[in-house]
């Protein structure tokens, strides 16, 4: 097996599993924070569903420098079909990208720059994973947190949630 089919089918896997727990957000209470130095549930909501657009950043150029690539505005989704809209996008793009990548490509190093400082360097197979994957089901986790505390019932992610027994 490739190791873009082997991205492409954990990231479906893990996007299915991100996309319950998008449904789950309650976009009314999208301003609530459960600490004033947290994101608001809207905004971490939209930001997971972001994070997977980094798979085709990194399959791009072999370098992304922070100063010639200033930080967007932080986006909140105005509703859940937006929410979904933005995961799903970025979830095909992805797929798009790594479903074009040569075998060699993986082994490329990525590096993140600031000016002229470096800031990490790693084979983009390794950022793919830390950056495209591993960074959307961190946040998903705090996302499960944040649901709880809203009282929200919690969707299982790799077996039942205590909501779902």
């Amino acid at each position: 097996m490739s190791i873009a089919i082997a991205f492409i089918a954990e990231l479906k896997q893990e996007a299915a599993i991100t996309r319950k727990m998008l449904e789950r957000v309650p976009m009314d209470k999208r301003d609530w924070k459960p600490h004033e130095k947290s994101m608001s549930v809207g905004r971490l909501a939209t930001h997971i569903a972001e994070t997977i657009h980094w798979i085709s950043v990194i399959l791009g150029p072999d370098r992304f420098d922070f100063a010639a690539n200033p930080a967007p505005v932080r986006h909140v989704a105005a509703d859940k079909a937006e929410l979904l809209s933005i995961l799903d996008n970025n979830l095909e793009q992805a797929i798009l990208s790594l479903s074009a990548a040569a075998a060699d490509d993986f082994e490329k190093d990525w590096i993140i720059m600031r000016g002229e400082q470096e800031i990490m360097r790693s084979s983009k197979k390794a950022a793919i994973r830390s950056w495209g994957i591993s960074h959307q089901v961190h946040h998903r986790g705090q996302l499960s947190v944040f649901l709880r505390l809203l009282d929200v019932p919690v969707p299982g992610v790799y077996g039942p949630s205590a909501d779902e027994r």
